[in-house]
């Protein structure tokens, strides 16, 4: 099955070398390290290289020499993120500037006291959403889903470097009750996030085309949202040029009880959002169950 193991690449002093960079060179320095990083998983990363390769030439239709600049582009774009995320969390959000695009729909959303379902996907950096959101006067707290398999020594790194995110976790448990802390979360007006565009071995899934191929979705983000009679919508932080993000956040057409139509309105979104940044899908795993050991 295509599938995610919840934990990322990279070691402690990794990342204590670009935090150090990050400090006293700045943010462009640490982008320079990333030509090094960058080329070491373009050259040694075979299973992920197979993956992200698999997405630039059979589903984008790129050509092989094309596909292969795409793949080191995608591991140093996927790099900068994190350097950014790091430096914004340590307090160097004045280093970055913004934009958004539809953000009276999460206004609109917070003003139906009613809490709001929030469904993204791992492309861009969602991750400093709270960021930026916090500088537009907009009271809202942000809950996001998810499992805890991050590495805990990266983890607890971080944690003593960056600020404290605002953001509250709500973890996916064997028995179910992140439902009552997700229900919790939307009755105090909050905001529920979800991504859902990877699901785990022995979860629900559900099945639908995206990029002209099937691939399989978890069940549980569109499942919750088409039945909690709470608004919907599709948000995307993704990076651009020179230190800049762009927020984007669209209205979901949400009819109750029906999740596969749910779906297809998201993979719908994602493609729109992939047709503008395809360097920025970090899903570096089978996604399509396509490929032979």
């Amino acid at each position: 099955m295509s599938q995610w193991d919840g934990k990322s690449k990279g070691t402690v002093l990794g990342y204590k070398i670009f935090v150090f960079l990050i400090q006293k060179a700045g943010v462009k320095a640490a982008y320079g390290l990333l030509y090094f990083v960058a080329s070491y998983y373009f050259l040694f990363l075979k299973k992920s290289n197979r993956a992200i390769s698999y997405y630039f030439k059979e589903r984008l239709q790129y050509s092989n020499f094309k596909t292969k600049k795409m793949v080191f582009k995608s591991y140093y774009t996927f790099g900068q993120t994190i350097i950014d995320k790091i430096s914004i969390s340590a307090g160097m959000r004045n280093k970055f500037t913004y934009e958004f695009d539809g953000i009276e729909v999460l206004k609109k959303l917070l003003a139906e006291k009613k809490g709001g379902v929030l469904i993204s996907a791992h492309v861009g950096n969602f991750e400093i959403a709270e960021h930026f959101l916090g500088d537009i006067d907009v009271d809202f707290q942000i809950n996001l889903v998810t499992t805890d398999l991050e590495h805990s020594a990266i983890k607890n790194y971080l944690e003593s470097v960056t600020q404290k995110p605002t953001v509250k976790f709500i973890i996916i448990k064997d028995d179910l009750s992140h439902i009552f802390e997700i229900n919790a979360a939307l009755a105090n007006n909050e905001l529920v996030c979800f991504t859902g565009d990877r699901y785990f071995e022995g979860t629900k899934s559900i099945s639908e085309e995206i990029l002209g191929k099937e691939a399989n979705f978890p069940a549980g983000p569109f499942l919750i949202a088409s039945r909690l009679k709470v608004p919907v919508v599709f948000v995307y932080v993704m990076k651009e040029p020179n230190l800049h993000y762009h927020l984007y956040a669209r209205e979901a057409t949400v009819k109750h009880r029906d999740e596969k139509a749910l779906l297809k309105e998201y993979i719908k979104s994602v493609e729109s959002i992939l047709q503008k940044y395809p360097l920025q899908w970090f899903n570096y795993f089978d996604f399509w169950n396509d490929l032979k050991s």
